[in-house]
């Protein structure tokens, strides 16, 4: 039985999901320091995935060491990863994470980016693979039940892609660890959603002393 299609992201109180830039990701400290804005927009993005870093299952999964908390946020991560047999991104978020990722990149498992070019795939240690996939997201999602097998599919971003599969019908269920943080601008998670088809089913709400963990099964309206 094919497992289901999901997405997990963090989200400031606001509705947003990624600052106005994140090109500061790739400046020197020297630039941070010259440009304000470069500066802002990392800082935010650090302020609003910050519950995850401290967690044991992150550690461990960027090789930081044994250390770590423990407790819901790290068993929630802990849980989203193991259920996971295939990811699938927009071009853009592989561009941010191809020069950020370290060597062994954190999925461990095939992941199907959504491109216009042509490229081979790209294997890394750690048994993660970037697909290239130049035909759409149907056929993107296809290849990654595929590799999945009876485990799930993430979504794992960005924001665009993740509302493309929403308005295509294609998401069983979604989880927000909703973040005490304000962007005032930036990415939006539901903007352009095509409300008219979607209705929302509340599964859980788990607050921990950082985020609340709301997670929704998705039915046609």
């Amino acid at each position: 039985m094919p497992g289901k299609v999901f997405f997990s992201v963090s989200m400031s109180l606001d509705g947003y999901t990624a600052p106005e830039s994140m090109d500061g990701i790739f400046a020197t400290p020297e630039q941070l320091e010259q440009n304000p804005l470069l500066s802002r927009g990392v800082n935010q993005w650090m302020e609003l995935q910050s519950w995850i870093f401290p967690q044991r299952f992150f550690q461990k999964s960027l090789g930081l060491g044994e250390g770590g908390e423990e407790g819901l946020d790290n068993d929630i991560a802990t849980r989203t990863f193991e259920r996971t047999g295939a990811s699938i991104m927009g071009k853009n978020m592989f561009d941010l994470g191809e020069g950020s990722w370290p060597e062994e990149a954190p999925f461990h498992t095939p992941v199907f980016v959504l491109t216009h070019q042509q490229r081979d795939p790209w294997k890394r240690p750690g048994d993660t693979t970037f697909h290239f996939v130049n035909d759409g997201i149907h056929s993107a999602l296809d290849q990654a039940r595929d590799a999945a097998g009876n485990r799930d599919v993430r979504i794992a971003g960005g924001s665009e892609t993740i509302l493309q599969y929403l308005n295509a019908g294609l998401i069983d269920e979604f989880s927000i660890a909703l973040s005490p943080v304000l962007f005032g601008a930036g990415t939006r998670l539901f903007d352009g959603i095509d409300a008219a088809k979607i209705a929302l089913e509340p599964i859980r709400s788990e607050p921990s002393p950082r985020v609340t963990h709301l997670t929704y099964a998705v039915r046609p309206r």
